[in-house]
């Protein structure tokens, strides 16, 4: 099972343009707690109107607020800035804390469409967004506990 260190360490790689000691962090760069901030929140609203993200919007509360508040402090530590996550909730362990949830495709895919969504309206630094989006994508869709099956398989049984 993939633990923090797992997860992120996918961010801190050497040949990541992000890796200069000197460069501002992956969370200076998208603008501080103010910048990550206005990005959760937007994810979240898109959650809450796009039509491919009704799988995923399902698997969560009435209130999407906690939801955010969550990614928000994950993603302040993930991109280099205040630990927040981990001071509130321990090692993020995120494979294991999503696992209660039924997460195939169709909710990836959901969630995905509404960070990148998020991202492109709120993150003006392309790099950055090519950069976020390279790590960004392959752990979420680590996040799925549900095999794919052809559509034609779930007829036969």
């Amino acid at each position: 099972m993939a633990s923090l260190q797992d997860d992120a360490a996918a961010i801190d790689t050497p040949s990541d343009p992000m890796n200069d000691p000197a460069a501002p962090t992956p969370y200076d760069r998208i603008g501080g707690e103010a910048g990550l901030r206005r990005m959760t929140q937007r994810m979240y609203a898109l959650m809450d109107t796009l039509p491919e993200a009704a799988a995923v919007r399902a698997q969560h509360p009435a209130s999407l607020d906690g939801s955010e508040q969550k990614l928000f402090e994950f993603l302040s530590g993930w991109l280099g800035g205040p630990p927040l996550f981990t001071q509130k909730h321990g090692a993020p362990m995120l494979r294991a804390r999503h696992l209660p949830f039924r997460i195939g495709m169709e909710e990836a895919s959901g969630w995905l469409a509404c960070f990148h969504g998020a991202m492109t309206e709120t993150v003006e630094d392309v790099e950055l967004r090519e950069f976020l989006w390279s790590r960004i994508e392959p752990l979420a869709l680590h996040m799925r506990n549900m095999q794919a099956v052809p559509l034609r398989w779930a007829d036969e049984g």
